[in-house]
């Protein structure tokens, strides 16, 4: 199989069990989850117009295995990396918001089920059969390369933040190119050539954060997207299985009822941007939380590895201010 991706180019994945694991319904699923929830308050606010392509899980999921394979992680880190998303629901992280389970500020719903999720799906079988223990698979402990808390970088940090900058047209392919050019795989941590390059990145992944992961537009959508989800679930409209489907899915069923229901109309309407707001921390609708993320890349230095932060005691301040979520008090004009 050629894969043509769109931050590493043409890939040529071989490997039995990849190729299986590609084509079963699980992965497929993610052709049709958004990487980021593209609903239209958030295209509104950040004028994006609608025609700009979309990033789609299943290509950062791909993009993560090819990350890892590109820098020569262990076969079975690249399996992890490959499927790591599986477990992600409809509207990504707006399931955090409408389950009401206390994961708005860490977005961890997915991460929770994520093992369980996998093992009740084909994943198992496949993996037995070509030899692989499903149980060392799951276990991020192995995997340091491709998942880490913040603020390290992993494989999985790199390729969502870089593949969403060029889709958006933050960065140039160039740019991304110097991002990896620089960019090492030393002792199961990501480690940039120098100072500049590991501050380069630093800064443009916080531009990334201020922007898209966690202002004002993603705490709208968040909120809007998830208040019509969980409304939609009180209703009987969707249900938890739906949770696990496509977006389009859920969208459609959801749709049906906007007429019959005010309430409903109302959600929608505020998800499509047609609803004006304003922030009031005395007088709101809605308290939202947003995730923050920062990074604090390693960097080689006269034949010594440093993190940034020991360096430049500005970016410390940045990463201990920055890792604290985005609070946001929203009122609607309905």
């Amino acid at each position: 199989m050629i894969y043509h991706d769109k931050i590493y180019g043409k890939i040529k994945i071989e490997e039995p069990v990849v190729l299986e694991l590609i084509k079963t319904l699980s992965f497929q699923r993610l052709k049709e989850i958004s990487q980021v929830v593209h609903a239209p308050i958030y295209l509104k606010i950040l004028n994006l117009p609608f025609i700009k392509p979309q990033v789609y899980r299943f290509e950062h999921s791909l993009g993560v295995f090819v990350l890892l394979k590109i820098f020569g992680a262990p076969f079975e880190e690249q399996i992890s990396g490959l499927i790591h998303d599986l477990s992600i629901p409809v509207f990504s992280h707006s399931v955090d918001y409408a389950l009401k389970e206390g994961s708005e500020i860490d977005h961890s719903f997915h991460d929770k089920i994520h093992k369980e999720f996998v093992k009740n799906s084909e994943i198992p079988k496949i993996l037995k059969r070509f030899g692989f223990d499903i149980n060392y698979i799951l276990d991020d402990k192995n995997f340091p390369l491709k998942e880490k808390l913040l603020p390290e970088l992993c494989a999985d940090r790199i390729d969502y933040s870089i593949r969403d900058a060029v889709a958006y047209g933050i960065i140039s392919k160039k740019e991304a190119e110097e991002f990896f050019e620089n960019l090492r795989a030393i002792k199961n941590s990501w480690v940039f050539e120098d100072f500049e390059s590991a501050k380069k990145f630093a800064k443009f992944y916080k531009k990334m954060n201020d922007y898209f992961y966690s202002g004002i537009a993603t705490a709208l959508m968040f909120r809007t997207v998830g208040d019509s989800l969980a409304y939609s679930l009180s209703r009987g409209i969707i249900s938890q299985e739906d949770l696990f489907t496509t977006d389009e899915r859920v969208l459609r069923k959801i749709k049906k009822f906007r007429k019959s229901d005010k309430k409903l109309e109302l959600f929608l309407k505020r998800c499509e941007g047609n609803t004006a707001f304003k922030i009031d921390k005395k007088n709101y609708d809605a308290h939202c939380f947003c995730k923050s993320r920062v990074v604090d890349p390693l960097f080689k230095t006269k034949g010594s590895i440093k993190r940034l932060s020991r360096v430049d005691k500005n970016w410390a301040k940045t990463v201990k201010e920055d890792l604290r979520p985005k609070e946001y008090f929203i009122k609607f004009q309905d």
